[in-house]
């Protein structure tokens, strides 16, 4: 089971924080090896448009190592989209991320056509195109009880279950999956985040691909190092 690097996100504001995409071109171009990706990116605080360009520039910058991690994103913690003006509905949020994966088929280079109800792309073509093919590999975050962010994550290449309490409910999740994807699982991941010290064996018998350890703020950069220097959980 593969292992990535996960920012928990706790009831406390974090108010130091790097722009993601900055600092994840930092770290196409300092590694080889790294997957590497935000998780998550509410899409619907964004510019699908230049979603479209900055993930292709970082998968180049990358050489197909990018992940895109998508959901809607909340104002539970710090109010950052009541604090900064954006939708605060849920439904129309998710109205908007769909919308955002739809215009993100700039990724064929073909020219986009796209007059939805939150978003309009008339005719533009996004070159270059990023390396993977036939675009970035896309995770969709979401609870595993909720039925539409699953249906979401099916059409997706993975899928990344928020506030896990039990492997069981990864497995019920798993179930759901494979079912909407006709059984064709094989390429496909799911990602679970679990705290520094959980086993992850149990979530990787329930169907996790991925092991996100998750990091505390203020984690002194030892602890990160060391979990990079072990690897992939066996």
């Amino acid at each position: 089971m593969g292992s990535a690097v996960l920012a928990g996100a706790g009831p406390t504001p974090v108010r130091q924080v790097a722009d993601p995409w900055s600092a994840l071109a930092a770290i196409a171009t300092a590694t080889e090896r790294l997957r590497l990706g935000p998780m998550v990116s509410p899409l619907a605080r964004r510019r699908p448009a230049k979603v479209a360009r900055e993930t292709a520039t970082l998968d180049r910058l990358s050489d197909a190592r990018l992940t895109l991690g998508v959901g809607l994103g909340s104002d539970r913690f710090a109010g950052e989209l009541s604090r900064t003006g954006e939708q605060l509905d849920d439904r129309r949020r998710g109205q908007m991320l769909d919308e955002s994966l739809a215009i993100l088929a700039a990724w064929s280079g073909e020219p986009v056509r796209h007059r939805g109800e939150h978003y309009t792309v008339d005719d533009i073509a996004f070159l270059p195109r990023p390396v993977q093919r036939p675009g970035v590999s896309v995770w969709a975050a979401g609870f595993p009880g909720n039925a539409k962010p699953i249906r979401r994550a099916a059409r997706l290449d993975g899928f990344f279950p928020a506030n896990l309490g039990h492997p069981d409910q990864l497995a019920e999740a798993v179930g759901t999956l494979t079912e909407l994807r006709h059984g064709e699982m094989a390429s496909y991941d799911i990602a679970v985040g679990l705290p520094l010290g959980v086993d992850p064996e149990p979530y990787a018998t329930a169907g996790a691909t991925w092991w996100l350890p998750e990091f505390e703020p203020g984690v002194r950069l030892d602890t990160v190092r060391g979990v990079l220097r072990d690897g992939p959980a066996a």
